[in-house]
């Protein structure tokens, strides 16, 4: 068993202020709504391909500053199921479209999260943005599993297409979007993590 973890919407209750943050970018800057909403899940670099390259370092600017003093808080039972996982020696990882500064902020809130998975796969390591599933392919890889072996954990449309393109046991949580979108592309939905921990994971895995 492997399990990977995306990070916003997943382990982190951070979806929502990314959503107000890119709504006002795509409002400002492309006279677009909802943009945030279009571009959950993707890395940075993917995102900014929407802008005008002139504008670029300025919403990275507004972003970086957004990150610095938005609060950042668990998904309800998030931290104490990755502690329960590593404790049975389960390989862990969080593969996330952040990328490293973004993920500087968090371990400035939460300085145990590096230890509680086994590697952290940032944007910096993948080329193609979610629903690709390249990310989650190569964290497969590195950790030494196989698609029929490997949960993942994730909450956006993009992450859940990229999540069942992996051919991984697709875990959706129903954190950023309702039942009738998540289901459809998930084996499996649960609204956090309070009633999950490493033995009910297992039964899971039982019944595949």
């Amino acid at each position: 068993m492997i399990v990977l973890f995306d990070l916003d919407g997943v382990i982190l209750d951070t979806e929502s202020q990314y959503t107000i943050f890119w709504n006002r970018m795509g409002e400002q800057y492309l006279q677009k709504k909802d943009f945030g909403l279009l571009i959950k899940g993707q890395t940075l670099k993917h995102i900014l391909t929407y802008f005008a390259p002139e504008t670029h370092a300025e919403v990275v600017e507004s972003l970086n500053a957004y990150e610095m003093n938005m609060p950042y808080q668990q998904i309800p039972g998030a931290f104490a199921f990755m502690e329960s996982l590593k404790e049975n020696g389960v390989k862990t990882a969080v593969v996330t479209s952040s990328n490293g500064p973004k993920m500087e902020n968090v371990y400035r809130h939460f300085p145990e999260f590096k230890s509680l998975v086994t590697k952290i796969f940032t944007s910096e390591y993948f080329t193609k943005s979610k629903p690709d599933p390249e990310c989650f392919l190569l964290a497969m890889k590195e950790l030494g599993g196989t698609p029929e072996t490997t949960f993942v954990f994730e909450d956006s449309v993009n992450g859940l297409k990229a999540a069942r393109a992996s051919g991984g046991i697709v875990m959706g949580l129903l954190t950023s979007n309702p039942i009738d979108v998540v289901k459809p592309l998930s084996d499996h939905t649960l609204t956090d993590f309070t009633l999950m921990d490493y033995s009910k994971l297992s039964e899971v895995e039982k019944f595949l």
